[in-house]
């Protein structure tokens, strides 16, 4: 048989195959995952959060972002509280962490789970409250920078750290009070359009504020690896070392002192590809 008729055989056969072979349409458009298509989680092994302080209240200008009122998310419409003065309310909080960390918040900050921090349905932002773990008595004081939890019976989203901090990490949610604080009880702060930009303006942070951005067992690697990033950041790089146990030797940026300032660092990190960066205040 020759070589031509031998392929013109296998074409016909391969027709035929083809025209008995089922047609699936490809989908107009993708399916877009809902809130629970991705699940959640924390660090690899749990980051001992105790150091961190709770959030402060301070005064602050509240800026459109985050504020739009109303706002509609999964077909349901949500309206601000216009005076959160008196704000208390008990239900279910959950929380939230790397699936967020390191994304921008409802107001354009960057979410970290490693801050004292929350996302809310109706507060505005920033707003600040005490969370109380009702079966512990634990409590924090976080900074609502965010929105959600858009599910009917959660109440508030708190960072990995606050959930730590009030015990209710392991379980995934719990019974809370929460409760707003205001700076010096003082009247909640107006809305004001912010021209330049939608980041809430700049506010100081506690002292000895940095930005870890990797661990080493050898202090060499330690000095190669801050040798490499330092060019590219603004802020001083250090190597700080633990004083007890095995040798640790961490790399971090700062001392950081303003809330836009750090915003900016973990902007200039997450262009380097440096993965896990998180807040320490020591």
């Amino acid at each position: 048989m020759s070589i031509v008729i031998r392929a013109l055989i296998l074409s016909l056969v391969g027709l035929l195959l083809f025209a008995c072979t089922p047609i699936t349409p490809y989908p107009s458009t993708p399916k877009q995952p809902d809130f629970d298509d991705i699940k959640d989680s924390g660090p690899e092994r749990e980051i001992d959060t105790s150091h961190v302080p709770d959030a402060v209240p301070r005064h602050e200008v509240r800026t459109i972002a985050g504020n739009k009122n109303p706002y509609t998310v999964l077909g349901k419409t949500y309206y601000l509280l216009k005076d959160e003065s008196s704000y208390k309310e008990r239900g279910h909080a959950s929380w939230y962490g790397n699936k967020f960390h390191g994304r921008r918040t409802s107001n354009g900050e960057i979410y970290d789970m490693y801050a004292m921090t929350a996302a809310h349905k109706t507060l505005p932002i920033p707003s600040y409250v005490r969370v109380t773990n009702i079966r512990n008595g634990k409590s924090v004081v976080v900074r609502v920078n965010d929105r959600g939890p858009f599910h009917s019976d959660r109440i508030i989203d708190l960072s990995y750290a606050a959930a730590q901090r009030i015990g209710i990490l392991n379980a995934g949610t719990g019974m809370v009070d929460v409760e707003i604080v205001l700076p010096d009880d003082a009247p909640p702060a107006p809305l004001k359009a912010n021209a330049t930009n939608n980041v809430i303006a700049g506010s100081k942070l506690p002292a000895n504020t940095h930005l870890q951005i990797g661990a080493f067992s050898s202090e060499s690697s330690a000095k190669q690896f801050a040798a490499q990033v330092s060019g590219h950041l603004t802020y001083p790089v250090i190597i700080s070392r633990n004083q007890t146990g095995k040798p640790i030797f961490r790399v971090r940026v700062g001392p950081i002192t303003d809330a836009r300032d750090l915003q900016q660092v973990r902007l200039d990190v997450k262009k380097l590809n440096i993965p896990e960066a998180h807040v320490v205040y020591e």
